[in-house]
């Protein structure tokens, strides 16, 4: 804590002058009772006899405290300003029925949106957004500094909103149609996908080189195992889905060719730890850079002391006229 003017502070040597000077006066204003033994006055002092010897230190605390406050105590500290270079980053996920295949506990989807929610929250710096995609795309969230927002759409996604299909080249452009005019030096699209792509009006290669021509750099990630899985096979009138046991097959080779295409990179994932890992490679690769400039805070601490001295003013002001009021005859 520090003093904004300290030379008021010069006052507080005067206190002790004042406190003789007024002590002084009231000896002098003193009345003396004369009796003929010492003992006569034995047990006839109490509690407010005590009290009225120090009920004008108040008054001098009081004081203290106002020359204290006229000097202007402050808090001061320091903040880090953090200015970084962000990366715009433009999250793609694939929610087609197949994403709520069981060999992910309790299915694909739920956790995808739990990894990529944790992804965003590594993200501090950066602007993210969100592209659904099944037999069609559209953007569920644009590009984004408010991190929350983003958090409560990933976790809202669900199965169902759109055709059933898995449009990967529509999800890919619909992405880069955000990012073209993104002024950031770099552009990412993370692209997560179950399945092959067979819907769409434009190919996965096609919305790839669009991608390398804007710089825009895709990693895709394959999700999900190979063999029979518990999937569904059709949707009942409330919305709700029937499962059967299906022989899934996954062909990689889309997907990394459309990573290299843009000088990303393929993940292949077959676990939840796997999809961690993917979101952590990530999030190593693609680093923003931070530069920190320290910022001077100061809170002035004033009206603290104020408050204590009115509140103990008005403390000695009830005492004095109150329970020990002096009465003059």
């Amino acid at each position: 804590m520090t003093f904004a003017q300290p030379l008021w502070l010069l006052l507080l040597l005067l206190l002790p002058v004042l406190a003789w000077f007024y002590r002084r006066a009231a000896m002098e204003r003193h009345v003396a009772l004369q009796v003929s033994r010492q003992q006569a006055m034995r047990g006839v002092k109490t509690w407010v006899v005590y009290a009225r010897k120090w009920i004008q230190g108040l008054r001098w605390i009081v004081l203290a405290l106002v020359i204290m406050a006229m000097a202007r105590p402050q808090k001061k500290w320091f903040e880090q300003k953090i200015e970084a270079e962000a990366i715009d980053i433009i999250m793609v996920m694939d929610v087609s029925a197949s994403m709520l295949s069981k060999d992910f506990m309790p299915d694909r989807l739920t956790v995808a949106k739990q990894v990529a929610s944790d992804f965003v929250t590594r993200r501090r710096y950066d602007r993210l957004g969100l592209v659904v995609f099944s037999g069609g795309a559209f953007t569920q969230c644009p590009l984004t500094s408010d991190h929350r927002i983003l958090q409560a759409f990933i976790n809202n996604l669900q199965v169902g909103r759109l055709k059933d299909g898995t449009a990967i080249g529509m999800g890919l452009a619909t992405a880069i149609n955000h990012l073209k005019n993104s002024e950031t030096k770099s552009k990412v699209v993370i692209l997560l996908t179950d399945s092959e792509n067979n819907a769409g009006t434009i190919g996965p290669l096609q919305a790839a080189e669009i991608a390398k021509a804007l710089g825009v750099r895709v990693y895709t990630v394959g999700l999900g195992t190979e063999g029979t899985v518990m999937s569904p096979i059709s949707r009942n009138f409330n919305g709700s889905y029937n499962y059967a046991a299906r022989s899934t097959t996954f062909n990689t080779q889309l997907l990394e060719e459309m990573a290299r295409t843009t000088g990303g990179q393929f993940f292949r994932t077959k676990s939840p730890q796997d999809l961690e890992g993917v979101y952590t490679s990530i999030d190593q690769l693609e680093k923003t850079n931070i530069t920190t400039t320290n910022v001077r805070r100061t809170l002035e601490l004033y009206f603290w002391l104020l408050d204590a001295a009115f509140c103990l003013l008005v403390l000695e002001m009830l005492l004095r006229w109150g329970p020990l009021r002096v009465i003059t005859v």
